[in-house]
C-alpha cells in the first residue's frame, strides 16, 4: 500500500509499537538532558545571582552554545562520544543551560532587597535566606526558565536519530527520505504535542502560588528523573550482533522491509545516519550497516559487501533528471549533460567518493580533476544565455556529480549554472524539482521506482532486475505523471548493500545476506 492510498491513522496503526518506542525514547533523551542541565545551570545561575561580575561571560558562553547549528553540535560530540544517546544528551543538555541559567540570575537577583534584609535581620544565615526566601520567591522565573528548555529540548532531540539515539526524528527524516507524508506526520506530530503538553503543565506549576509552588518543585525533580527512565524501556534486545541503518533504509522494501519479509533477517537495529555510521562500524560499535555499493567509504574503513543472494536490491543506475521545460529553454542542456553518459563505471566512482568521503578533497576538485583525465573540461564560456539550476542530494557523490554537471555546462554552454546542493533526502530534491525550484539532479532508477513511482508489487517483480526494463519502466512513467525526462544513465550502480567489517565477517564465515541470517539464527 503505498502513501497516498495510506491514511495517516492506518499508518500510525501499523507502526504503533515503534511509534510507542520512538516517543518513550524522546521523552527519556529530553528529560536526561533536562535533569542534567539543571543540576548544572541551577548552581551557576545562583552563583553569578552572587557573584554579578562573572554573569556575562557565563551567560555569554551559554548564549554562544545555543547559537551553535544543533546538527553541528551533534557531530562535534562524536568524536568526543562517539555515536547513542551520550553525545545527544551532552548536547541538549548544552541548549538547555542558558534558559536555566539566565532565568535563574533573573529571578534571584528580582528578589526584593528589603525581604532579603529582613531575613538576614530575623538571624538568618545566607544559605537559609537563599532556601527559604531568595529561591521560593524567584521559584516561578525559574520555572520559566525550566519550561523553555524542556520545549527547546523537545526539538531538536528529533534530530538524536541521526546518530543512532533513537527517538521521534526516526520518522521524520526516514519520511523526508522516502517521500512519505505519513511518516513525517506520524513522527512530528506527536514531537509537536510532547512539547505543547509538557510546556501546559509547567506552566500550571509556574502559576501556582507559593505554598504550592514549595510543594510542586520538591516533586519536579523526582518527576523529571521518572520520565528521563523512560529512555531504557525500549532498549533490550537479545541478538548477537547490532546493525546501523538510515532513516530511509528502515523504511523501504527493498531495505530493512526487504531483509524482514525476504530473507527473515532478525537484528538488534539502531537508526543512524549515513554520515557516520560508516566509521561506526569501523571502530566497532556496529556490526552490520547498509551502505552504498560505490561508496568510498568501503575502501576507506575495510569494508566488505555482503553478497544479496536474494536479490532485494534493485539496480540503482544514475543519470540526471531534468524538467521537460527547462530543455525547451536551454536547447543545449540535454546534449550536454549526457557527455557524462557512459564515462563512469563503478570502480571509477568509488574512487572519486573516497577522495571526498575519506581524503577530504572538495567534490569541485575532484569533479575537475575527472574531466580533465577524460578531456571533457573547457573553461567557462561567461554564460550570459540563462540560468540552470542544479540540485543535489546531501552526500558526496551528489556534490561531485553536481559539481561536474555545472562545469560541463559552464564550458560547452552559453548558460549561467546556481546550485542548491545538499537539499536532503529523495523528497526534498523530488519536491524540489516538480516545484520548479531546480532544473534538474542526479537520481538513480532504484530510487525513482521504489520510492518515487511506488508502483505495484507485480511491476515491481518484473521490471527490478533487469537495470534497461527498470530504467525504461521510470523513463516512462516520469515522463507521463511529472514531465520529467530521464536523460543517459552516467554508467555506475550505487545500490544498497548491507556492509560488516572484513576481519569480522571473515572471522564469523559470513559471505552473503543469507549466511548473516544462519549465523543470528543459531544463537
Amino acid at each position: 500500500m503505498n502513501d497516498q492510498q495510506q491514511t495517516l491513522w492506518d499508518f500510525v496503526c501499523q507502526q504503533s509499537d515503534k511509534l510507542a518506542t520512538q516517543t518513550l525514547e524522546h521523552i527519556g533523551l529530553t528529560f536526561i538532558s533536562l535533569f542534567l542541565a539543571v543540576l548544572v545551570g541551577l548552581p551557576l545561575g545562583i552563583l553569578i545571582a552572587r557573584k554579578r561580575k562573572l554573569s556575562g561571560g557565563v551567560l555569554g558562553v551559554a548564549g554562544v552554545l545555543q547559537t551553535i547549528p544543533s546538527i553541528a553540535l551533534l557531530g562535534f560530540m562524536i568524536p568526543l562520544l562517539g555515536i547513542g544517546p551520550k553525545p545527544a544528551i551532552v548536547a541538549l543538555l548544552l541548549y538547555a543551560l542558558l534558559p536555566i541559567i539566565r532565568n535563574t540570575y533573573t529571578g534571584i537577583t528580582g528578589v526584593d532587597p528589603s525581604v532579603k534584609e529582613a531575613a538576614t535581620a530575623m538571624g538568618m544565615t545566607q544559605w537559609q535566606v537563599l532556601f527559604k526566601v531568595e529561591l521560593p520567591l524567584a521559584m516561578p522565573v525559574i520555572l520559566a526558565g525550566i519550561r523553555t528548555a524542556t520545549v527547546i529540548n523537545v526539538g531538536v532531540a528529533t534530530l538524536a536519530s541521526y546518530i543512532a539515539a533513537g527517538g521521534l526524528g526516526e520518522f521524520i527524516f526516514g519520511g523526508i527520505s522516502l517521500n512519505n507524508t505519513n511518516m513525517i506526520l506520524a513522527g512530528a506530530i506527536p514531537a509537536a504535542l510532547l512539547a505543547i503538553i509538557f510546556d501546559f503543565l509547567l506552566s500550571r506549576l509556574q502559576h501556582l502560588n507559593l505554598k504550592k509552588v514549595k510543594v510542586a518543585t520538591t516533586a519536579l525533580p523526582v518527576l523529571i528523573f521518572l520520565f528521563a527512565s523512560f529512555y531504557f524501556i525500549p532498549s533490550a534486545y537479545g541478538s548477537k550482533l547490532t546493525a546501523g541503518f538510515t532513516p530511509e533504509f528502515m523504511g523501504r522494501q527493498d531495505g530493512n522491509l526487504g531483509l524482514q519479509s525476504k530473507y527473515g533477517l532478525k537484528i538488534h537495529t539502531i537508526v543512524i545516519s549515513d554520515a557516520v555510521m560508516y566509521k561506526a562500524a569501523y571502530e566497532k560499535q556496529l556490526d552490520v550497516i547498509s551502505g552504498y555499493s560505490t561508496d568510498g567509504r568501503l575502501k576507506a574503513y575495510h569494508l566488505v559487501v555482503l553478497n544479496d543472494d536474494k536479490h532485494i536490491f534493485p539496480p540503482y543506475f544514475a543519470a540526471p533528471v531534468v524538467r521537460d521545460d527547462a530543455l525547451q529553454k536551454f536547447p543545449e542542456l540535454e546534449k550536454t549533460l549526457n557527455l557524462l553518459s557512459g564515462k563512469i563505471n563503478d570502480s571509477i566512482m568509488t574512487e572519486l567518493n573516497y577522495r571526498t568521503d575519506y581524503l577530504h578533497q572538495s567534490p569541485e576538485h575532484v569533479a575537475k580533476d575527472f574531466l580533465v583525465s577524460k578531456n571533457l573540461w573547457k573553461p567557462e564560456r561567461g554564460g550570459n544565455a540563462g540560468e540552470v539550476r542544479i540540485g543535489s542530494k546531501i552526500f558526496g557523490e551528489q556534490y561531485i556529480l553536481a559539481n561536474m554537471y555545472s562545469m560541463l555546462i559552464k564550458g560547452y554552454t552559453d548558460y549561467d549554472v546556481s546550485t542548491k546542493t545538499g537539499l536532503g533526502g529523495t523528497k526534498i530534491c523530488f519536491d524540489a524539482l516538480t516545484n520548479n525550484q531546480i532544473d534538474l539532479y542526479p537520481e538513480y532508477t532504484g530510487t525513482g521506482l521504489l520510492v518515487i513511482l511506488q508502483p505495484s508489487a507485480t511491476i515491481v517483480n518484473t521490471v527490478e532486475n533487469s537495470k534497461e526494463a527498470t530504467y525504461n519502466y521510470v523513463k516512462q512513467e516520469f515522463e507521463k505523471r511529472y514531465q520529467l525526462k530521464w536523460l543517459q544513465p552516467i554508467g555506475f550502480n550505487n545500490a544498497y548493500a548491507l556492509m560488516m567489517r572484513q576481519k569480522q565477517a571473515a572471522d564469523l564465515n559470513v559471505k552473503s545476506i543469507t549466511d548473516l541470517k544462519k549465523y543470528l539464527d543459531k544463537k
